[in-house]
């Protein structure tokens, strides 16, 4: 079933009563200017001047506006029923953007761990095509940037857009951050339900602590695959004086471990770049459950549609106007 919708629905609270305004206007106080012709007499007495073209014409200029008003709305055809049968799971991205993640881990790829996570989440999210994905984001605040979605072009681009300072970095709430993603699934209705964890740091005291998150995520039968990134014989940074520096992180591989291992998923460590792609290939590796998903996104666009209305209709005025009504008189 189709339904049509509006994308910009709310110029109508702008433009509807501006609309009203303009017709009452037009039929209770407007008088057309009145112009006197040797031959008026004449035309009126020969009945060359129809009595209704002044109607016909109005109604016709009141068509357009309300089609133009239609159209700048942006129609949009829904299809409501819409389903597929999918091949997948549903995945949450829960992704550490602490100032920490600034460092880089191989001084032959000197991209910053952010930068990595967010090449290798990307290039993960365009291979799961069929697999509704969802992405929260954590430092010491915690967003769900996204619901769970199929719609791969906004979720490459909210990836696309991370950055360390997008919340208050100063802080690692991964218990948190765990149970935002816990959160994202727990009206799901597939039977394989994944977060993948991909974090640099040690968890800073925070209001849900990560074995909180962990019973939550046991409760409603989600696997966390845990990925620690950093380089354990030091990291990099580039010093605006000095240039690049060595640097010691911390990472809580035991904590990740015990995640991984509670929830039925598996801990990865990633040394570098190459070695966290190589993770998220064996991910996408996970088994794959046969279920039915609405598509919420399978929006068709209706302008063209009504376009050719539009166009038709003022054809119609344009031609009345210069070409069979071109004189008159009043």
């Amino acid at each position: 079933m189709h339904v049509l919708k509006f994308a910009y629905y709310n110029i109508f609270y702008i433009f509807i009563p501006i609309y009203v305004i303009i017709l009452l206007y037009r039929i209770k106080f407007y008088k057309h200017p009145v112009y006197s012709y040797a031959l008026c007499d004449f035309l009126k007495n020969e009945n060359l001047v129809k009595k209704n073209h002044n109607k016909i014409l109005f109604f016709l200029r009141a068509l357009i506006l309300l089609f133009l008003m239609f159209l700048i709305a942006r129609p949009q055809w829904v299809d409501t029923n819409s389903k597929i049968n999918v091949s997948g799971v549903d995945i949450v991205l829960a992704v550490d953007v602490s100032g920490s993640m600034q460092v880089f881990d191989d001084l032959k790829d000197r991209r910053t761990r952010i930068k990595v996570a967010k090449d290798e989440a990307i290039r993960f999210i365009e291979k799961r095509t069929d697999d509704p994905i969802g992405i929260v984001i954590f430092a010491k605040d915690v967003i769900s940037r996204s619901p769970l979605t199929l719609d791969k072009n906004i979720l490459k681009q909210i990836v696309s857009e991370l950055e360390i300072g997008y919340i208050n970095s100063e802080g690692t709430s991964l218990g948190t951050g765990l149970a935002t993603s816990v959160n994202r699934l727990i009206k799901s209705k597939a039977k394989s339900k994944v977060i993948i964890l991909l974090t640099d740091g040690v968890p800073t005291p925070e209001k849900i602590d990560p074995d909180t998150a962990i019973d939550l995520a046991k409760q409603f039968g989600i696997k966390i695959y845990t990925i620690g990134i950093g380089n354990p014989q030091g990291s990099f940074i580039n010093h605006p004086l000095f240039g690049v520096q060595r640097v010691r992180t911390d990472i809580d591989m035991q904590l990740l471990e015990k995640i991984a291992k509670q929830t039925g998923g598996q801990f990865f460590m990633a040394n570098n770049p190459a070695n966290l792609r190589k993770i998220y290939d064996t991910i996408d590796k996970l088994e794959k459950t046969e279920y039915q998903t609405d598509i919420f996104q399978n929006y068709y666009e209706a302008f063209l549609d009504f376009i050719w209305i539009f166009l038709l209709i003022l054809g119609l005025e344009l031609f009345l106007k210069l070409f069979i009504w071109r004189s008159i008189c009043y």
